[in-house]
């Protein structure tokens, strides 16, 4: 069993397993070299593409998993959502859903074809053998939703929080849809190979716990149901220290750790349940000594959890240099 595998399953194998959170590979001049002449979700639904820029970062860095590249749009774009990523700004969503009649709108899409992720995720399982997984990848429903009710990225949500109490019915259904999305993509990559998934909520660090619980836990359960009992699920957040507790009581086999909160800290919210994370990507730029010092704290603090994967605690910043991702794997991999 591979290392990534042992450890979401409670067990600790005799070498910590280490991917880096995703798009893991955007720092890398080969990336940028393929991505020459296509929007970020044009390399999502072109399978040689994505499976290449896939595969990058385990045959540059030697992690021990690969995450599917992919983005928090694909699912929406597979179903006619009409959404653009805008260089500098992020998803921007031409039509933002703000009322019922929206809703209505938005429910009619159907998820539309997936052959594209069906066919890059069969080319990286390919390539990877049975020794390193493939981890599969969706935006949570919130996220989702957000995006779609705010019509791109915001720092509070608040025309989201705000539709979730104004109109509890629409809310419901317009999670209830972006559930389905997100589950529909997440058993669409474990058919084609992916041997775990992780549930990527970007956003829900703004909500109350109440709300939370409330008005948004149910539906990230009904996605992380859909590849229930067939392969290792990890759920993550940012900000979500205060949620912990209750995204793990979704049922997950591992939860992801944001940078804000201590490993340690974690495990004692969660004694039962494999953690991971979470060193804090500023570091990744802010010398040896102190990213060596950092990581083997986070290490040690992991030791706390059941098992640890080490992971950043957020995504890969682009103006990474590449030899520090190297460097630090080996490093984490000596611990």
């Amino acid at each position: 069993m591979s290392s990534l595998l042992s450890a979401l399953s409670g067990h600790r194998p005799d070498r910590l397993p280490v991917w880096f959170m995703r798009q893991a590979g955007r720092s890398l001049p080969e990336y940028k070299e393929a991505r020459k002449g296509t929007t970020i979700l044009e390399a999502c639904l072109k399978p040689d593409l994505a499976a290449e820029i896939t595969l990058q970062p385990v045959r540059r860095h030697g992690v021990d998993a690969a995450i599917f590249f992919s983005d928090i749009m694909t699912p929406l774009v597979l179903a006619g959502v009409d959404v653009d990523i805008v260089a500098g700004v992020g998803p921007v969503i031409e039509n933002p859903v703000r009322s019922a009649a929206d809703v209505d709108r938005l429910v009619s899409h159907e998820p539309g074809d997936a052959q594209a992720i069906t066919d890059a995720v069969k080319l990286v399982v390919a390539e990877l053998g049975d020794e390193t997984p493939l981890i599969g990848f969706a935006g949570a429903p919130f996220t989702l939703a957000a995006y779609l009710v705010e019509g791109c990225g915001s720092r509070d949500h608040l025309a989201a929080r705000s539709m979730m109490h104004a109109d509890p019915e629409s809310w419901r259904r317009l999670l209830d849809w972006c559930a389905d999305i997100s589950g529909r993509f997440l058993t669409t990559q474990v058919d084609a190979g992916a041997r775990a998934v992780q549930l990527f909520d970007s956003w829900a660090g703004s909500l109350t716990r109440v709300d939370y619980v409330a008005s948004v836990a149910p539906h990230s359960a009904k996605a992380l149901s859909a590849v229930e009992g067939r392969v290792p699920r990890i759920h993550f957040g940012t900000g979500t220290r205060h949620l912990l507790t209750d995204m793990a009581a979704l049922g997950v086999e591992a939860m992801g750790v944001d940078y804000r909160t201590p490993l340690d800290e974690a495990a004692w919210l969660l004694p039962e349940i494999p953690l991971q994370g979470n060193i804090d990507p500023a570091l990744l730029s802010a010398g040896w000594e102190p990213l060596s010092r950092h990581a083997a704290d986070v290490v040690e603090r992991g030791k706390a959890a059941p098992a640890h994967i080490v992971n950043l605690g957020h995504g890969v910043p682009p103006t990474t240099d590449p030899e520090v991702l190297t460097d630090l794997v080996a490093f984490l991999h000596e611990l």
